[in-house]
């Protein structure tokens, strides 16, 4: 049964997606999807401005869907989709989330286990890489954790720095698909615009060839976004903003609800979904990746 599922999604890899990113310096949004609803708004979204879109599930969102269900929703809703898609395992520190989600159709994860020392990161994340590769699935990884709690998983506190040779010989000896660096960045809603380590993006992509992952990117400037798309962050992940887009636009919606004593869920949902559109479109086109698709 999972394999016509599969068979039936325009799910293209992570590698491939990218690798073709890096080479033209600009980005694929990688957002946090919540429900059917979210699903389906950014993949409009994508399919609109003719770019590809990496669609990222939570462990948190794994859980209250169960494996089985949360892909059948993506399968569904992406099946028609006519731009590249991929699925990707968001922050999980757990090796039995990440096999289950491999086995289940997933064809990207993040093993997040930033809070192991490196050496036994690095054992970890090989380990991860051929159990993804045996499924022809791809892998990010990271050795430092990006500041701020995101769906029940990181911390407030800033993880050590590694130098840039740590940071390299984990990239080049895991031979991950993708990797995340601290530079400064930060999950959830930055109260200032933050001082970021550009070079170290530059520094990382010269070293190793591999494309990085920007995380935290919701309230980065336009500028920022730009210059470290430019430096090789070939994946940008967009997850506060989604929330935000949709959370705000119910409480928008549901006050003028009250206001007129008039209550139709439909039009609530038209409501949200035209809000996490808008915001996917933005993001989209600030990336430069509009009219990527192939």
């Amino acid at each position: 049964m999972e394999e016509s599922q599969e068979a039936a999604v325009p799910v293209v890899p992570m590698k491939e997606m990218l690798d073709r990113a890096l080479a033209d310096r600009y980005g694929v949004a990688a957002f946090n999807i919540l429900n059917d609803l979210t699903i389906e708004g950014v993949l409009a979204a994508a399919a609109e401005e003719r770019a590809p879109v990496i669609l990222q599930t939570s462990v948190k969102t794994v859980r209250q869907y169960g494996r089985d269900q949360l892909f059948g929703i993506f399968s569904a809703l992406a099946r028609d989709v006519a731009v590249p898609v991929t699925l990707h395992l968001d922050h999980c520190p757990e090796r039995s989330v990440i096999s289950d989600c491999l086995a289940g159709g997933w064809n990207s994860v993040l093993f997040d286990a930033h809070e192991l020392d490196v050496a036994e990161n690095l054992r970890q994340t090989q380990e991860v890489v051929a159990e993804a590769r045996r499924r022809g699935a791809h892998v990010e990884g990271e050795i430092e954790g990006i500041q701020g709690v995101e769906d029940g998983i990181g911390s407030d506190e800033a993880s050590a720095r590694q130098s840039l040779e740590v940071a390299v010989d984990f990239i080049k000896r895991t031979e991950v698909d993708c990797f995340a660096p601290a530079i400064g960045n930060a999950h959830g809603q930055y109260k200032a615009t933050p001082t970021l380590d550009h070079q170290r993006v530059s520094d990382l992509v010269e070293a190793t060839g591999v494309p990085m992952a920007l995380h935290g990117g919701t309230g980065l400037s336009d500028e920022q976004f730009t210059d470290l798309i430019s430096r090789g962050c070939a994946k940008v992940n967009i997850s506060t903003a989604l929330k935000e887009a949709f959370m705000k636009s119910a409480l928008e919606f549901l006050k003028g609800a009250e206001e007129k004593g008039t209550w139709d869920p439909p039009s609530l949902f038209r409501h949200q979904r035209a809000a996490v559109v808008e915001m996917a479109r933005s993001h989209i086109r600030l990336f430069g990746s509009s009219g990527r698709a192939w």
